[in-house]
């Protein structure tokens, strides 16, 4: 049975980590369905998100221990349902002209999506939520005809006051 699972990995913000960390997910054949790399609030990690798909739990383990064998990889946590805030972002070029500007506003207004660019023929809106709002309102904007749309990567934290530095792997020395 696949898993769609979704890790969150701590990394020292070097050059190559992603390519590295991509490549051990491509060497044992799973699928990364979306990723997601940015800065933490340390300059010196960065975080990355990752949701893949997994054939088992024992496959998960694997690349998990395969991951922390890596020297930059400071920490991996498995982001559960439930436990975690999940976002993504989509900002999307829409037809727009004198005849559905009103429907789509009351569209953008629907799902608490912005509008951040206005010409006289597209508005670009910016939808940010759970997979599905934002999936839901591109199912509903797309016959005003998208010109262009894209899409971020999940990213999630942790709910509560827990923060994934609070304590770093200790079986790795720093560097």
């Amino acid at each position: 049975m696949t898993t769609i699972t979704t890790l969150s990995v701590l990394v020292q913000n070097n050059p190559g980590v992603l390519a590295r960390i991509a490549g051990l997910f491509a060497r044992r054949g799973f699928n990364i369905e979306s990723l997601s790399v940015g800065p933490t609030e340390r300059e010196d990690t960065s975080r990355m998100t990752i949701v893949a798909v997994t054939p088992d739990e024992a496959a998960l383990e694997q690349i998990t221990k395969q991951l922390n064998k890596l020297i930059e990889v400071i920490k991996i946590t498995e982001m559960e349902k439930g436990k975690t805030v999940r976002r993504e972002l989509v900002l999307v070029k829409v037809r727009a002209d004198a005849t559905n500007r009103t429907e789509i506003l009351a569209l953008v207004d629907t799902f608490r999506a912005k509008v951040v660019d206005v010409a006289s023929d597209a508005l670009v809106i910016e939808v940010t939520g759970k997979y599905g709002k934002v999936r839901a309102f591109l199912d509903l904007i797309a016959p005003y005809g998208i010109k262009e749309l894209v899409q971020s990567g999940l990213v999630a934290v942790s709910r509560g006051s827990k923060a994934m530095t609070d304590k770093q792997k200790s079986d790795k020395p720093a560097s």
